[in-house]
């Protein structure tokens, strides 16, 4: 069995993986990830008890029980980029023996859910409302470097995406999300098609001091529609985390709190009560997976 070099699983002295500080059985097989650190205890208020606490960076954790459930909330930090050292740091946790530094010959698979902020992309989509991401359409190029068998129906979603964009150095590219997951949440959230970008102000259509090249994305993407959803919002994460979980073989989703609309220019009066919303209705929801 291949045992992998040191430069390639890094692992810090303690045994554990290297940005998330974190050892096996300090992870749940059930996992809520967060972009703010902050949010961490904001979801783990809930939890009837913690096991464990572990911080680095701008990756905590905290491990615990919700309802009979053992769960763990990690901050994965903004973007693609950080999604990218998050979801294979855990997958190294669930599906590697880092003792001897080999793939387990069983393999473990997590359930993965994104609790986060949003901006609706049509008029539709209402401030304070939860969407779950049945899709993501990635207009970051993290997907790129990973090997990939692409379905002819996320081409299809991709392809039409690029299309509409009309950047012709920008190939976007398109994920799904675990049906399974998606048909748990949607008793409290309304499914769609989650856009990610790399970037908050230009590579999301804002407009300040600086000449962006998407001019509205609301407008520019409205009109796909795609196996019955339609494009609802757009943040940093969620093609990122469908299409790593897709790979590995992990169950991925993202829930959104939308905290702004950017096709009636509206922003939530009041964020950390749609923040808190959103944790409440989806940790029952996560205790009954």
């Amino acid at each position: 069995m291949e045992k992998f070099l040191n430069s390639e699983l890094i692992l810090n002295a303690d045994g554990s993986v290297y940005h998330l500080h974190l050892l096996p059985e300090q992870i749940a097989d059930t996992i809520i990830l967060v972009g703010d650190p902050g949010r961490v205890g904001k979801v783990s208020q809930y939890f009837d008890r913690i096991e464990y606490k572990v911080a680095y960076r701008e990756f905590v954790t905290h491990t615990g029980w919700f309802n009979g459930k053992r769960i763990s909330c990690i901050a994965t930090g903004i973007g693609p980029d950080n999604i990218d050292i998050v979801v294979n740091e855990l997958d190294q946790l669930a599906n590697y023996d880092l003792v001897n530094r080999v793939q387990k010959t069983d393999h473990k698979t997590l359930n993965l859910l994104r609790f986060g902020t949003s901006g609706g992309l049509r008029e539709d989509v209402a401030v304070g409302s939860l969407i779950a991401s049945a899709y993501g359409v990635g207009l970051d190029n993290l997907m790129w470097y990973y090997e990939r068998e692409e379905s002819e129906e996320l081409n299809l979603l991709a392809q039409k995406a690029t299309e509409l964009l009309n950047l012709p150095e920008i190939k976007l590219y398109a994920s799904k999300a675990s049906e399974m997951l998606v048909n748990a949440l949607s008793a409290i959230a309304r499914p769609g098609i989650t856009l990610t970008s790399p970037g908050f102000y230009a590579p999301q259509g804002r407009k300040l001091r600086y000449r962006g090249r998407i001019d509205d994305p609301a407008n520019i993407f409205k009109s796909i529609e795609h196996n019955g959803y339609h494009v609802t919002n757009m943040e940093m994460e969620t093609s990122a985390l469908l299409g790593l979980a897709e790979i590995f073989g992990h169950n991925a989703v993202a829930l959104n709190a939308i905290v702004a609309n950017r096709e009636v220019k509206e922003f939530h009066k009041n964020p950390a009560e749609a923040v808190d919303f959103m944790i409440k209705e989806g940790l029952q929801v996560v205790s009954q997976l």
